[in-house]
């Protein structure tokens, strides 16, 4: 009776697993859609901040939701994709709706489309790994709240590759806020902190040093 007790339980505990895992592929898809359809239907209406805030980094922050709260490093790559995915099908369905039909809905061309799902896929993946206590997940961290500052930077400085002029200085200073936060609230410890926010701190310095560089043709990046 014991032996029989012992494998239910553990039969139960696997069956609950899944059932969380199925859950979390279900949420990731239907997350997606609501996000890109929203987004969709926002463009062009209301004030010119709420765009500027909601493309890209509500779909950041839902790959970053999707990624930290996957059961696996395989799960996060699938449901990461499966939500980035998602995200593109809805914003096409809804400039179909709107008469504006375009494969470049999100990321302006179809080169900033392929980039944006690389990086929303990456994001959820590092997302995933700040789970570790360790020097990884602080590393892990660092990178999240590098790649934002860094969008932000590319975004908010006149001549930049990705320069738009609406968006400094409100947008601009709200999302590099909540980027540090970010950083600060995913590690557990004081050291844990440090660590990520001196990745965050390097490497975004280390971006905008690249695209100063690039604009004034010292080393030209493809755009």
């Amino acid at each position: 009776m014991n032996d029989t007790a012992i494998d239910y339980a553990d039969f139960a505990e696997f069956d609950r697993r899944q059932r969380g895992i199925e859950r979390h592929v279900l949420a990731a898809f239907l997350g997606g859609l609501v996000v890109g359809l929203v987004g969709m239907l926002l463009s062009g209406k209301g004030p010119e901040w709420v765009g500027q805030i909601y493309d890209p980094y509500a779909y950041v922050a839902l790959t970053l939701i999707v990624g930290a709260t996957a059961s696996g490093f395989g799960w996060a790559l699938l449901t990461t994709f499966l939500a980035a995915v998602s995200m593109l099908v809805a914003a096409m369905g809804g400039s179909a709706f709107r008469g504006e039909l375009t494969f470049d809905v999100i990321g302006d061309t179809p080169a900033g489309l392929n980039w944006m799902v690389a990086m929303l896929v990456g994001l959820g993946l590092l997302a995933y790994l700040t789970r570790r206590r360790d020097h990884w997940g602080d590393l892990a961290a660092g990178l999240v709240g590098a790649v934002l500052l860094t969008d932000v930077i590319d975004r908010a400085t006149p001549g930049f590759i990705g320069d738009v002029r609406e968006f400094w200085p409100g947008p601009a200073l709200l999302i590099g806020a909540l980027s540090v936060i970010l950083v600060i609230v995913v590690r557990r410890s004081a050291r844990g902190r440090v660590r990520a926010l001196a990745v965050t701190a390097v490497l975004a310095g280390v971006s905008a040093l690249v695209l100063a560089g690039s604009v004034s043709g010292w080393f030209p990046l493809p755009v």
